[in-house]
């Protein structure tokens, strides 16, 4: 959705909001969505809503449409066209090619479950982050050439350890809101997945392809991500991206102190909206003034 304020944006100002359509959004997405769009409106940028759809097995188009239809009743409004990342898998897979040019990849055959029992016998433990464990493991050269030969199933992985080497002498940091400068560890992720055996390209590329492409200048998101601007600013610097600003608000919690979840119905944005809840109640109760 597009009003004639577009006319009047600073095109160097944008943020975004990129839901994956998984479920009905909640109270949690809601400040998320309204803390991004508010900072363009103020700014005079434009918001860019996105639609983060490659997991296909769990994605569903009503979904979509909810996302939109929550937005618009929060007020919100949008650039278009809305871009889905399900449309542009050829152009993750440029970008997984371009990688595997640059020797940062490597196969990674275990299955999740085997991942997990190999993390909780070494002794450092077991890390679970976005994509997946974040402990490498890799097969010898000969074993990996037999095993891609008989045509096993694998996910292309990250090699921390090869970029880092790649960006040595690389001044690499990322701009915070209220913190300044963070200096980045190239290795606060570990080994992230970036495409899986059936073809479906990780969170962390598609988004830093997309932020990238869509000219977003600004990231505004919960700081249960912010560990992952580590890793994506490591792959905005291999890929020759430049570095948004990003702010990593705290996270919107229930009564009991969790956060809320696509499941918890009673938190969704459209069973408060059919209950009677009005927008103004939503910022109000989120401590968001217009």
């Amino acid at each position: 959705m597009v009003t004639d304020t577009a006319m009047r944006q600073n095109h160097d100002y944008s943020t975004r909001f990129a839901p994956s359509p998984t479920g009905l959004l909640h109270l949690g997405h809601a400040f998320s969505a309204l803390s991004a769009f508010d900072a363009a409106v103020k700014a005079g940028g434009k918001f860019i809503l996105r639609i983060e759809d490659t997991d296909l097995g769990r994605c569903r188009p009503e979904f979509t449409q909810a996302i939109f239809e929550d937005l618009a009743w929060l007020g919100i409004e949008w650039e278009l066209p809305v871009r889905h990342q399900s449309e542009h898998f050829e152009e993750y897979t440029a970008i997984i090619e371009k990688l595997l040019a640059k020797g940062v990849l490597y196969p990674c055959f275990k299955t999740r479950k085997e991942m997990e029992d190999a993390a909780l016998s070494a002794p450092h433990g077991f890390r679970d982050g976005i994509d997946g464990v974040l402990t490498p493991i890799h097969v010898s050269p000969d074993e990996e050439a037999a095993r891609l030969a008989n045509g096993e199933a694998f996910a292309w992985r990250l090699s921390a350890e090869r970029a880092a080497d790649m960006l040595v002498g690389r001044k690499l940091e990322f701009e915070e809101i209220g913190l300044g400068r963070v200096k980045v560890d190239p290795f606060a992720n570990g080994d992230v997945i970036l495409a899986r055996k059936d073809n479906q390209a990780s969170y962390h590329l598609c988004a830093v392809h997309d932020d990238a492409l869509q000219g977003i200048s600004h990231i505004i998101r919960g700081e249960d991500l912010k560990i992952a601007t580590h890793i994506q600013v490591i792959l905005q610097a291999l890929l020759g991206y430049s570095t948004p600003t990003y702010h990593h608000h705290q996270l919107i919690l229930d009564e009991n102190g969790k956060r809320f979840a696509k499941r918890d119905k009673a938190q969704t944005l459209r069973h408060l909206r059919e209950t009677g809840v009005i927008p103004e109640q939503i910022r109000e109760r989120l401590g968001l003034h217009n």
